[in-house]
């Protein structure tokens, strides 16, 4: 008993190690993107000319928010290409009116439909990178909100050994608790980890927006090298490894506009994002069943037990000190938090090891009405 008792204080002292290290690699992160960068503020025109691909499909009620966005960059040079597979899909009228309104954008709309792979997002982007102009090209999914700053800080964020610029989606503007939860699964947990990672140098993509330079990326095989993986985050970072060089994160990540949430669009999202982890990195898919606060609050609570002390004493003090540091964390970064935020926390932590299980439950899952299979590519958006 007593050996299982320190084993179970050992784990929980490691695990909230983790989880401070964790805090604190963010929260530098996110202080470090207040230092003035020289190049974000160096006038527009002095900066490369960027290509900006935009995957369109089916209209969602923000989308015309995060759509609109991409026509008011404050940046002299760019061109924005918007992808759609069909003529008759909901968002070409959208489309259509923006261009019309910023007719000084250089904008254009293509429709028709590749195939590449089984990635439908990756087929609907082909005909976008084979008309794109310029050597510096983003693809940016079409929920990403886009301040006017936006390519000066991807440029900001690129160094000489970096072969891919990405950036986490960080949910914003929700209403509702189940999009207070899933701003806790994008912010303090996936976000938060995504640049613990890359802060000491195990960076790794993320499909919402992603800067590639033509030529690395030509270099490696081009866009089908993305088709490689049944994600293409997922083979962009091995392809980027690849070469020697390093996926980065940039500093300041950009908002997803939530809006309403429902439980189910939250599970099965999450049910999604876990099942292409449990593929295509299943090494670091294995150790996130003891990610969240299920499982050290569980074992502090034994421990307690089997030392004699309080257990709601030890688990109410860990628990508070594990969620105090998610609301300094988004405090410091910007991040939304609310009077709902402790709850949403709570219950993303509740769901996380269900989740975990889940992922191992067969490969096939719906999205947006298509039936799906990890034989085959599937969106990360």
């Amino acid at each position: 008993m007593d050996e299982i008792a320190w084993g179970c204080a050992v784990f929980v002292g490691l695990a909230t190690l983790l989880h401070f290290a964790s805090a604190l690699l963010a929260t530098y992160r996110a202080r470090r993107s207040h230092e003035a960068p020289a190049l974000a503020e160096a006038p527009s025109p002095s900066l490369p000319p960027i290509s900006v691909l935009r995957p369109v499909r089916g209209l969602d009620p923000l989308d015309e928010m995060t759509l609109r966005s991409s026509f008011t960059l404050d940046y002299a040079h760019y061109e924005l290409i918007l992808c759609c597979e069909d003529a008759d899909d909901p968002v070409v009228p959208l489309i259509r009116r923006l261009m019309a309104e910023y007719d000084h954008v250089d904008a254009k709309l293509l429709i028709g439909r590749d195939v590449l792979c089984s990635n439908p997002k990756l087929n609907n982007l082909i005909k976008g990178w084979r008309e794109a102009r310029h050597a510096w090209v983003v693809m940016a999914d079409s929920n990403v909100l886009m301040p006017a700053d936006y390519l000066q800080r991807l440029l900001t964020g690129w160094r000489a050994d970096t072969g891919l610029l990405c950036a986490p989606p960080i949910g914003c503007m929700p209403k509702g608790f189940w999009a207070e939860v899933e701003c806790a699964f994008l912010n303090t947990y996936q976000a938060r980890w995504q640049y613990a990672a890359d802060t000491v140098g195990l960076g790794f993509a993320q499909g919402k927006t992603m800067l590639w330079r033509r030529a690395d990326l030509e270099q490696a095989g081009g866009i089908r090298a993305l088709g490689a993986e049944i994600a293409e985050d997922a083979a962009a970072t091995k392809v980027v490894r690849g070469t020697g060089k390093r996926v980065r994160l940039v500093d300041r990540a950009f908002g997803q506009p939530l809006g309403a949430r429902t439980a189910g669009q939250i599970w099965s999202r999450q049910v999604r994002w876990a099942k292409l982890r449990r593929v295509t990195f299943p090494l670091f898919f294995v150790p996130e069943l003891l990610s969240g606060s299920v499982a050290p609050l569980i074992a502090a609570g034994f421990a307690a037990y089997a030392f004699d002390l309080s257990i709601a004493g030890v688990v109410g003090g860990l628990g508070l000190a594990w969620y105090v540091s998610e609301a300094m964390l988004a405090r410091a970064a910007g991040w939304h938090i609310g009077l709902l935020s402790p709850l949403a926390w709570m219950a993303r932590d509740a769901m996380l090891p269900v989740l975990w299980v889940q992922a191992w439950l067969g490969n096939s899952f719906s999205w947006r009405g298509n039936d799906m299979h990890l034989a085959n590519a599937v969106p990360s958006n």
